[in-house]
């Protein structure tokens, strides 16, 4: 283990993404690295001198320690995935590689294990498939954690749910995790965007409709409360809805049956409703926009999903879950974001919610090419120096954000393609298209 001693073999385990630490005989650590410490949120001193199994307390630990089973077997064992418990209870998921440790003599003097961080990836994962639950809504609010505290009940009561909050507060994220806190989690989730589609297109879509029952009807296409059969069916932006299918949806409620468009007799569903709007529903119950008995059908628990502005204190905890999420998806090694850039994303009143704050580190990570996201890669009128324009409100699509940064980046570099090139880390090809 002299090796370990060596200054400059040190500097290169410091420079390591994965976390690594060695163990002599008698399980003591004897080295943990600059990574071993930011995954495990241990100090190194903390570490040094301590069982192994008292800094990481893994599933593993009580019995199929991966680094026993190297060690007595004299061999590396490779690719084992396990969590541990951080000294806050948060449990990460990560994968493990061990080795033996040997001396120049080729004795066993202890053992070297190193392992990866894999809470990006699981997130990511969890998105794709759509399983997200209560500990995967990151949230240290007090408000917010009331709220998430009785969502288990909420799951398992069936009652129909309705979700407020202004546009990017994760309405969808909360609605899927009640479905999958719920009985009906082994069935489908299915969404819909209630203002994203014309009248007529929208009530074939919720209800489908029967062969010939209008133009281009060539066959029978079942709608999505029959495809939400004993699931969930989610139906966002419910305050946009036009009042004639505000009936129907009703009548789904009171009666378990839906009406196909061009169908003689009503088809029968099972599906739990959950709601979503950014709108005063009281507000257009009063003025005649929405039905008052439809309002008071889907209003049996209400939940209120408060602003980012409103909880300050989650921006850290957001901005570290974007950043690990974009590593992975951009294959960069970008640790974080500078005190002074926190500091103004703590003070940043986000219009745009979570959603606003994700295209904010997403813009940076374009122009950042590693280590700190400073201020001069946020997006301008972002920073106090820089005056604000319409253009770069950050209330586009992802696609025009890309293309200011591209945009801007060509001017910097005074129309020098190759340099703006350079500086964004994209090939020719990509910045034309970003241009265009």
């Amino acid at each position: 283990m002299h090796f370990l001693h060596d200054i400059s073999c040190e500097h290169i385990m410091d420079s390591l993404a994965d976390g690594v630490f060695t163990v002599d005989k008698d399980w003591n650590i004897t080295f943990f690295n600059r990574a071993a410490c930011a995954i495990t949120g241990v100090l190194k001193d903390e570490a040094l001198g301590r069982k192994c199994w008292e800094v990481f307390r893994s599933s593993i630990c009580d019995g199929a320690c991966a680094l026993k089973a190297s060690l007595e077997a004299g061999e590396s064992r490779a690719n084992r995935s396990l969590y541990f418990v951080r000294s806050d209870g948060t449990r990460v998921p990560i994968s493990i590689n061990a080795a033996p440790l040997r001396d120049r003599r080729g004795k066993i003097v202890g053992g070297v294990e190193t392992f990866r961080d894999l809470s990006a990836l699981r997130q990511i994962q969890k998105k794709l498939d759509g399983l997200y639950r209560v500990e995967d809504i990151i949230s240290r609010s007090p408000v917010f954690q009331r709220t998430l505290s009785i969502l288990p009940q909420i799951a398992t009561s069936g009652s129909t749910v309705l979700l407020l909050g202004e546009s990017g507060t994760g309405k969808e994220l909360v609605a899927r995790a009640i479905h999958n806190l719920s009985g009906r989690n082994g069935k489908p989730f299915v969404a819909v965007n209630c203002g994203a589609l014309p009248e007529q297109l929208l009530e074939s879509e919720l209800f489908g409709h029967k062969a010939g029952a209008f133009t281009d009807a060539k066959r029978d296409k079942p709608g999505r409360f029959q495809a939400a059969d004993g699931g969930t069916l989610f139906l966002d932006e419910i305050g946009d809805m036009p009042l004639a299918l505000q009936v129907k949806i009703l009548r789904v409620l009171q009666e378990k049956v839906v009406e196909p468009l061009g169908a003689v007799r009503g088809v029968p569903v099972n599906v739990r409703i959950v709601a979503a709007t950014n709108k005063d529903l009281e507000d257009m119950v009063a003025r005649q926009e929405f039905r008052g008995d439809l309002y008071y059908r889907l209003n049996v628990v209400r939940l209120v999903l408060p602003p980012l502005r409103e909880r300050p204190e989650d921006v850290p905890l957001l901005v570290q879950h974007v950043v690990k999420r974009q590593n992975v998806l951009t294959g960069k090694d970008i640790q974080g974001v500078t005190e002074e850039v926190m500091r103004l994303l703590v003070r940043h009143p986000f219009p745009g919610n979570v959603r606003e704050l994700e295209n904010i580190i997403e813009y940076a990570f374009i122009l950042c090419p590693g280590g700190l996201i400073k201020l001069e890669h946020l997006p301008d009128g972002l920073c106090p120096d820089t005056p604000a324009t319409p253009s770069m409100a950050l209330r586009g699509t992802m696609d025009e954000i890309k293309r200011q940064a591209a945009a801007q980046a060509l001017a910097r570099n005074n129309g020098r393609v190759m340099a703006a090139c350079r500086e964004l880390e994209v090939s020719k090809d990509t910045l034309r298209r970003l241009l265009r």
